[in-house]
């Protein structure tokens, strides 16, 4: 069955093209590890979980990779606060961060590569750029301006730029004009902040290098699908692609889905504000399943505003649905729940899922199953037919990565 997503670049759903004998490549921006993850976080990470796990259903392999940033100004500044090194605060969070996925049943990334591996491959891809005549020197950072592109090659900048783009207030950036969508490539620094040789001194390389090289090592361009959260649109993957378009002549990605966000009192969640709730505080609440229920239960492009009571009434539709689910696949008497009326139900959740992704319509329906078998006096297993029922939640719990049995 041919998976259609939201493809950002393009502005519609486009079919996942499947390259016979290939991989499916699914290359997801990760954290900077500075910090606790939040639930803005975890609900990104886990569209994509599920967008994986469905691949995986329908028997193709994925080849999985997610970044760590492990230096950057946030880093630097949180260790120098903590009287600590920017090194040793990045590991510690970076484990953090792998203990809160583990704890929502998140399928680990094949490939976890750290930005601190990559400087020598990330400046290589500089003097790739500093070849193409574009790159300038400002102060003590060197600066990539691209060439004019075609509607739809690149993301837009210039007045097209806040259709997309996510203002913060300590991160202004540019919309009209020339620069709009110029970018840093490299800045002079000394320890004890992060800092590396490089082609113009000691220093780090700009942010939006470091998935761009990972990629290129690691899948090769461009790859399949590129993703995170709605953030991440400009300037970092608006970056990413214009260094695939400058060095490969090809997109970064053949796909670009994009995850709204989860906001607290209209405001986006994020690590640097303070405005978040840590993952840990609310799988404590109501535990992972129910977490991952309520996360995931609108579509991936819509936003999801945070309150505890919508928090609670998802628990418990969740644990009604999981009870339901269990009652109707114990062993005993025979009853009416045939293996065809649970194989359709996995069907009907495939056929969501594959549709953009639809995590919302997946819930819905099991909820409406699990309302409908309730009511019934007989909702068991048809004589003969426990295994294939059981079989079939099983196929559900493993596309939504949702414990139901």
């Amino acid at each position: 069955m041919t998976l259609c997503l939201q493809d950002t670049l393009a502005g519609h759903p486009v079919p996942l093209r499947r390259r016979p004998g290939r991989a499916i490549d699914l290359y997801v921006c990760g954290p900077t590890v500075y910090d606790a993850a939040h639930v803005g976080h975890a609900r990104t990470y886990l569209y994509f979980d599920v967008l994986r796990r469905t691949l995986e259903a329908d028997g193709l392999r994925v080849r999985h990779v997610m970044n760590i940033t492990d230096f950057e100004d946030k880093i630097d500044q949180r260790a120098a606060k903590l009287g600590t090194t920017w090194r040793s605060l990045a590991r510690q969070e970076e484990r953090a961060f792998f203990v809160d996925m583990d704890s929502l049943g998140l399928l680990r990334p094949h490939f976890r590569p750290r930005a601190s591996d990559y400087v020598d491959r990330m400046a290589n891809v500089i003097r790739r750029l500093e070849k193409t005549g574009r790159v300038h020197r400002s102060g003590e950072e060197w600066i990539y301006s691209p060439p004019k592109r075609r509607p739809r090659e690149n993301f837009p900048t210039g007045a097209e730029l806040a259709a997309h783009a996510v203002l913060e207030a300590d991160q202004p950036f540019p919309t009209l004009g020339e620069g709009a969508g110029d970018f840093m490539i490299w800045r002079r620094q000394e320890p004890p902040l992060a800092s590396f040789r490089g082609p113009w001194g000691r220093g780090i390389p700009g942010w939006h290098l470091e998935c761009f090289a990972m990629a290129e090592h690691l899948l090769g361009l461009p790859v399949d699908l590129h993703g995170g959260g709605r953030d991440l649109v400009y300037p970092h993957h608006y970056a990413e692609n214009e260094i695939a378009l400058a060095t490969h002549h090809v997109p970064f990605a053949r796909v670009f889905l994009h995850t709204a966000f989860v906001t607290q009192d209209g405001r986006k969640m994020s690590k640097s504000t303070g405005n978040l709730v840590p993952i840990r505080t609310a799988v404590s609440t109501v535990g992972p399943g129910a977490l991952r229920w309520h996360l995931i239960s609108r579509p991936y492009t819509q936003r999801l505003e945070w309150h505890t009571e919508e928090l609670r009434r998802a628990s418990d539709e969740y644990e009604r649905v999981r009870s339901s689910i269990q009652e109707s696949t114990r062993a005993g008497a025979s009853g009416a729940l045939t293996a065809k009326v649970a194989a359709d139900l996995a069907k009907g959740v495939q056929n969501d899922l594959s549709a953009n992704l639809g995590t919302d319509h997946a819930i819905a329906r099991l909820a409406a199953f699990a309302d409908e078998w309730a009511a019934k006096p007989n909702a068991r297993p048809a004589r003969g037919e426990l295994a294939r029922v059981r079989a079939a939640f099983r196929e559900v719990e493993d596309r939504l990565g949702l414990p139901l049995l």
